[in-house]
């Protein structure tokens, strides 16, 4: 029981610390209005899977990134409920596609705060360990909100530049070669040099997933980076990318 209510307080903590939140919010919300954008992909040559995310609130990579070696990612951001991305992972891990998980969380959402945190607005992407992706945009999810699916990734924001910003990341993604943490880093350069979020920059995340493909024993992390305040945090993620793509990739030519 403690256990449980340990994990629930953690929930509950990242919810006020992190993720995007809505113009929509009134006057006297908890909560400040902020963006982001993500991006989920696969790399079928490795197996990996994972997600990236850059915003304009501190240290987004707590509440909205989540992963599970063997089982897929989530992003889950805009009017955010943070027990989104646990739950999509329990979903995947009984056996639901990604789709039938995204219908699945929203049938669920009891809509606690219909006036000021709608679930109209959420905005979430699971993505599973074969690479297969669902992404759903709210209606209610600030302007500019929406999401773009590619090959083996999909792109989703809110509070964005525009329809752009999306695009771009997913042909950057796609485009780019390398460890997949070369190709995430790439999309969220692309997504900010499309106008990324209207509010600026301050935080970013990463990570990837693999069974066993971290370094050490028993370790499913292949990268986990945060940025959780910088003036530039998407330039000081591609710093600490490109030493951590290097080093896996002397440890994978041994």
């Amino acid at each position: 029981m403690m256990r449980r209510f340990m994990r629930f307080a953690a929930v509950a903590f990242a919810v006020a610390a992190s993720g995007s939140v809505p113009v929509l919010a009134q006057e006297g919300s908890p909560w400040p209005p902020v963006g982001t954008f993500s991006i989920v992909g696969y790399d079928p040559a490795t197996g990996e899977v994972g997600v990236a995310v850059q915003s304009r609130v501190f240290s987004v990579g707590n509440g909205v990134i989540w992963g599970e070696a063997g089982v897929g990612v989530v992003a889950t951001q805009a009017v955010v409920d943070v027990s989104y991305g646990p739950q999509g992972l329990a979903l995947l891990r009984e056996g639901y596609s990604p789709a039938e998980a995204v219908r699945e969380i929203v049938a669920r959402d009891p809509d606690p705060d219909p006036e000021r945190w709608t679930k109209q607005g959420r905005q979430f992407s699971i993505m599973n360990a074969r690479g297969e992706v669902a992404t759903h945009t709210g209606p209610r999810a600030s302007d500019w909100a929406g999401h773009r699916i590619g090959e083996y990734c999909s792109a989703q924001g809110n509070i964005l530049a525009g329809p752009a910003v999306v695009e771009d990341m997913v042909a950057a993604f796609e485009s780019t070669e390398g460890h997949l943490s070369l190709r995430l880093q790439a999309a969220l350069e692309a997504g900010q040099a499309a106008g990324g979020d209207t509010r600026g920059m301050q935080s970013a995340a990463m990570l990837i997933v693999q069974e066993d493909g971290g370094v050490w024993l028993n370790n499913d992390v292949v990268l986990r980076l945060q940025v959780d305040d910088h003036d530039e945090p998407i330039a000081e993620m591609r710093r600490l990318v490109e030493i951590a793509a290097a080093r896996i990739e002397r440890r994978r030519n041994r």
